[in-house]
């Protein structure tokens, strides 16, 4: 069935980081669709003209399937605003459509974060879609993303055999295993939830930017740490990352995807 996106939208640009850095097991390409586990089942996103066709779409798929594709953002206004800049004006052209994908859930997006913590995002997927074969359950080709109390069960030792460092094995359990309500950070502002999240151990300033980023969307988030996004606005702009933020007032999360998707896809 078809699920409405405003106009532009591509989605295989949109969901381009779910191909170009390996398999991810909960959030499967299969070659023509994106897959997901919504509610136990294998949910099949494609495109479509005036959005995406959803199979099966309902009431528990929808609000998914539009967070995961980053419905909540608001391209016709940022594009507007960025018309006028050197960068990101042509770059809002060359990627008309582009929208970001966001992580629905809270749990999954902070340990997606730690696993990227200072390597590659190639090994990052490697090692979260070990994780998620180990610790998921399957639903089709696709698998759920393990659950918090699943995580929590399991022994540091088990996430180390599977290509975590010992320092990550043991945040990512003690993350589980925390009494941190991470649905109750969506009630939070930006501030508030940089400090409670950065309060959990194994977790900085740059994974809170993130999560704000690519969990919560949230118009300001600006993840300055991110090596990937410092080089993209050295070549771009040829200035640093902390000079650029103000000047990105109030799209600077926009902004930073922008960035980095249009410096890897020159």
């Amino acid at each position: 069935m078809l699920l409405p996106l405003p106009a532009p939208y591509d989605f295989v640009l949109s969901t381009e980081r779910y191909r170009r850095f390996g398999v991810d097991l909960a959030n499967l390409w299969d070659g023509n669709a994106l897959l997901r586990a919504v509610g136990g089942r294998e949910v099949r996103i494609r495109a479509a003209p005036g959005g995406v066709d959803v199979e099966p779409l309902d009431d528990l798929s929808r609000p998914e399937v539009l967070t995961l594709l980053g419905a909540p953002f608001d391209l016709d206004a940022f594009y507007a605003w960025a018309a006028p800049d050197e960068v990101l004006g042509p770059l809002t052209v060359r990627l008309a459509g582009y929208r970001p994908t966001l992580t629905p859930d809270p749990f999954e997006a902070l340990v997606s974060s730690i696993t990227a913590q200072q390597v590659s995002l190639f090994s990052a997927f490697a090692i979260r879609s070990r994780m998620i074969e180990r610790f998921g359950v399957p639903a089709g080709r696709v698998y759920s993303f393990p659950t918090r109390e699943r995580l929590a069960a399991a022994s540091e030792d088990e996430l180390f055999t599977i290509g975590f460092s010992r320092r990550k094995a043991e945040y990512v359990v003690g993350l589980a295993r925390s009494d941190v309500d991470l649905e109750g950070l969506a009630e939070l502002d930006d501030d508030e939830v940089r400090a409670r999240i950065v309060a959990i151990r194994g977790l900085g300033a740059w994974s809170a930017e993130w999560f704000l980023a690519r969990h919560l969307g949230r118009p300001r988030a600006w993840p300055s740490g991110d090596l990937a996004l410092r080089k993209a606005v050295d070549v771009l702009y040829g200035v640093g990352v902390e000079e650029l933020r103000s000047r990105l007032e109030p799209f600077q999360n926009l902004s930073a995807h922008y960035l980095l998707t249009g410096a890897r896809n020159p």
